[in-house]
């Protein structure tokens, strides 16, 4: 069969993503869908994403990471996909979608390349000795370092990711280092098994984990510079549960094309 693709791009981390309102691709096969996001065999991705018809919402976003398996919610993923939208004509500058931790609202600006995506509310912190441990639609540990530039992100990563406590259901491991404005922030994904050059819910966990650390309270504005560009996240803390979580930043088309499965 021939397939349709976008390649889309949100601050670095890349996405194939598939038109499926007609319900033509069958994807319940990890094995394509890692073939699929191969950069050296197939099309090349962090993760690859399908927008199929919801009842009472814009569309449904179902995202795979690159090994082929269902994902948790990612956010760099989610701005691209509204964007993706806005291309097809399905929506024009808001939306209300369906994501795998629940429905997601998001504006995107008229020449359809910045997105403000609205994440889950974030009401438990916890700590693993130096770090901070929480979910933002996918689980993270977070913690400050200094050289992030020359950390080997890699191996520092992969073994926090697969220690006695983490292995069995993986998590994402998130470098951070405080600049002059904001944070730099490097980050290992579970599933890509590699560092990527951005993470939506990593850079929101980062925001949310520094602004307990600080002890800030209020209207909280955090930029983030990470390796595919900068990014932004707002919110609110009363010191308790963090709400009205924005994760702001670029999502942009590629290339398009067409391949055999």
């Amino acid at each position: 069969m021939n397939l349709h693709f976008y390649k889309y791009q949100g601050a670095g981390n890349d996405f194939i993503l598939i038109d499926n309102r007609d319900n033509r691709v069958d994807h319940r096969n990890p094995k394509l869908i890692s073939s699929l996001c191969d950069r050296r065999f197939g099309i090349g991705g962090d993760g690859l994403m399908l927008l199929q018809n919801k009842e009472g919402y814009d569309f449904e976003m179902v995202y795979y990471n690159a090994d082929g398996q269902p994902s948790s919610m990612c956010g760099n993923g989610g701005r691209c996909i509204v964007a993706f939208a806005k291309f097809l004509g399905i929506i024009d500058t808001e939306t209300e979608f369906l994501a795998v931790d629940g429905p997601h609202h998001a504006k995107i600006t008229a020449e359809g390349n910045w997105v403000s995506l609205q994440m889950i509310d974030v009401n438990d912190v916890t700590r693993d000795a130096e770090a901070y441990v929480l979910n933002t639609g996918s689980p993270h540990y977070v913690k400050l370092v200094d050289g992030l530039a020359e950390r080997d992100m890699y191996t520092e990563g992969y073994a926090i990711r697969n220690n006695e406590t983490y292995h069995e259901k993986g998590i994402n491991v998130n470098f951070v280092e405080p600049m002059d404005e904001g944070y730099f922030v490097r980050t290992f994904e579970r599933g890509v098994e590699d560092e990527t050059y951005a993470c939506g819910t990593g850079v929101t966990a980062v925001a949310l984990a520094m602004a307990q650390h600080k002890e800030q309270t209020g209207h909280i504005n955090t930029p983030i510079k990470v390796l595919g560009g900068n990014m932004n996240i707002r919110f609110d803390y009363d010191g308790k549960a963090f709400t009205d979580i924005f994760l702001e930043g670029p999502a942009e088309r590629v290339f398009e094309g067409d391949v055999m499965i």
